[in-house]
């Protein structure tokens, strides 16, 4: 699961009163809290789901990214500062980029003083952060947002190919790693604080680009075990200011403090609580219930909070639920365009736009819990990034897509609409689909399937689109980092050139006019990404190859003794490491 404005600027808030502790910074208050940040306790978290691996350089999942953010320090990362929590800033690096005149190369000084956990500890070096970029394209479990990046650093692509090749066991990793270098990647010349990115072309969005998790330092101590596996979770090495203690996936994830870690160094985590423990179970009810009780042992959710359960603490006016946009297009439904059925007709621009005209958004967002939850969308990008602008090519009208439909000499077609029965907002929506699509002359089939052949079996296997196994399903999507982020949209869902499994483009939507347009705001400067990124958001709804219904608000919760529960929409939950308890009830 991340867009600094065109203008870089620094936080202009005031800084709260800290306590007197080593090791705890005070970051910005808001109104509601106490002056004085209160310092120690046990935050307890609940969650319902796991992270998909508790590894910074593969993690591809919000839940994911918070859970690294406690161990884990990128370059740049988002600040829990209210208005500003999009915002690209220095992280270990001690200032943004600096980069050449023709817009391809980038230095990066790591700050000294930020040091590793291990016995001794040991400085966080450009070295750690070359080794942390190349270990995103491992054999084992690559990073999944890599086709943004794999051909923007220079060697990069070679270096990753050679990388698939090898066996993906931790000894054969480490001796390709040693053997091997990407030319685009390495530490300056007689500075080994300083790290130097060559792109291949002008990529001014890359100093956004650089917040992912991905581009996390790794140390050489990690290289005992193979990237993104259990086992290399339960023996992370801190760089943040707390540590694994304890991780039993699905069950248990327990930080404590990191000795090795210094405020001094670290702008963006104050670090307020001793420990944090995040209790896993599959019954979001009960942990709503318990966070409602005000216990010490119930602090936050760990993620979204139930829809039923957040409309209800909004109509009882709860000031502890906390609704955030997300900054994603969640769900939207996408047309399978080389599905043979009904002769092709997915494949036909009219008949896509058809649908599109046919479909009425109101009544999908009111599946998904109404606007108190969402945004409507009609585009591709969602709001707060470069390029987006309001639009909307698709207004409801049946005749419209009646008269495409009759244009297209596909006046009645049957179309097999897939989905996961396990989610009750789907299993609704596909009710809306079918009956909304009806008026138009569309019948609709719905093909119910378990989670685990969803996208395994079906979305990103090729094969399946081009068999005709689906014509229309579900998808979800949220930008890899913010601001000028709008190619991490356009490349992995809709540039034709790249196909799954190596991209999410699951209705295999190729166009060249669309990719040329990609490729021209790919390169654009700063001045002019939002025009550039804009046009092809227009040629791409113009094609009708998905249909937008919404940008999501998270629903999420904290118990009245949290303070300072700031959402970042990167974690898409607070973040932990500077939330503070009231000292009566700060857990144990």
């Amino acid at each position: 699961m991340r867009f600094i404005r065109l203008v870089r600027t620094g936080i202009g808030c005031a800084v709260a009163a800290a306590v007197a502790v080593p090791g705890v910074v005070a970051l910005p208050s808001v109104a509601t809290e106490a002056a004085t940040p209160s310092v120690g306790g046990v935050l307890n978290v609940l969650g319902w789901s796991d992270v998909d691996y508790l590894d910074p350089n593969v993690t591809y999942y919000s839940l994911g990214y918070s859970a690294v953010r406690e161990f884990s320090r990128q370059l740049y990362s988002f600040p829990a500062t209210s208005g500003h929590t999009t915002d690209t800033m220095p992280d270990l690096a001690t200032d943004l980029p600096q980069i050449s005149s023709d817009g391809r190369t980038y230095r990066i000084t790591i700050r000294p003083g930020a040091m590793w956990g291990t016995n001794p500890a040991r400085q966080v070096t450009a070295a750690d952060a070359v080794r942390g970029v190349e270990v995103t394209c491992n054999p084992s479990q690559p990073f999944g947002g890599l086709p943004s990046y794999v051909n923007l650093i220079a060697g990069f692509r070679t270096f990753c190919r050679d990388f698939a090749g090898v066996n993906p066991t931790a000894a054969a990793i480490k001796r390709f790693l040693n053997r091997h270098s990407v030319s685009g990647l390495h530490p300056a010349a007689n500075d080994p604080l300083t790290v130097v990115f060559r792109l291949n072309h002008r990529a001014d969005y890359f100093t956004d680009m650089l917040t992912l998790p991905a581009f996390s330092p790794r140390p050489v101590e990690m290289l005992a075990y193979v990237p993104g596996t259990t086992q290399a979770g339960q023996h992370t090495v801190s760089d943040g200011p707390y540590l694994v203690a304890t991780y039993d996936p699905t069950r248990r994830l327990v930080f404590t403090r990191n000795p090795a870690w210094d405020a001094a160094t670290d702008p963006l985590r104050a670090a307020y609580v001793d420990k944090i423990v995040i209790t896993m179970s599959n019954d979001p009810d009960t942990a709503q219930q318990r966070l409602q009780g005000g216990t010490a042992d119930a602090d936050l959710f760990f993620g979204a909070m139930p829809s039923a359960a957040a409309l209800r603490r909004k109509a009882a006016g709860d000031p502890n639920l906390v609704i955030r946009p997300t900054i994603d297009s969640n769900p939207y439904l996408v047309f399978n365009t080389k599905s043979p059925r009904n002769n092709n007709a997915l494949g036909k621009r009219a008949v896509r736009r058809a649908l599109s005209f046919a479909l009425v958004r109101s009544h999908l967002i009111q599946d998904l819990g109404g606007s108190a939850l969402n945004t409507p969308l009609t585009h591709v990008l969602p709001p707060q990034l470069v390029g987006s602008r309001d639009f909307n090519r698709y207004p409801h009208s049946t005749s419209t897509a009646k008269s495409l439909l009759k244009q297209a000499q596909r006046p009645s077609p049957t179309l097999r609409l897939l989905y996961r029965p396990s989610s009750p907002s789907l299993s609704k929506m596909v009710r809306t689909v079918k009956s909304d699509l009806a008026k138009a002359g569309v019948t609709v089939r719905l093909v119910g399937v378990p989670d685990a052949d969803y996208y395994t079996r079906y979305l990103l296997n090729p094969r399946s689109a081009r068999r005709g196994d689906w014509d229309i399903t579900f998808a979800g999507w949220a930008p890899d980092w913010y601001g000028n982020a709008a190619l991490s949209f356009f490349k992995p869902l809709l540039d034709g050139r790249i196909l799954p499994p190596s991209s999410y483009n699951f209705g295999l939507f190729n166009n060249a006019d669309v990719n040329t347009a990609i490729d021209k705001a790919t390169v654009a400067p700063s001045a002019q990404a939002g025009a550039a990124w804009h046009s092809v958001d227009t040629l791409v709804m113009g094609q009708a190859p998905i249909y937008p219904i919404a940008s999501q608000k998270q629903a999420t919760y904290h118990a009245t003794q949290v303070q300072h529960a700031v959402f970042l929409p990167a974690f898409a939950t607070f973040d932990f490491t500077n939330v503070w308890l009231d000292p009566a009830v700060n857990g144990g």
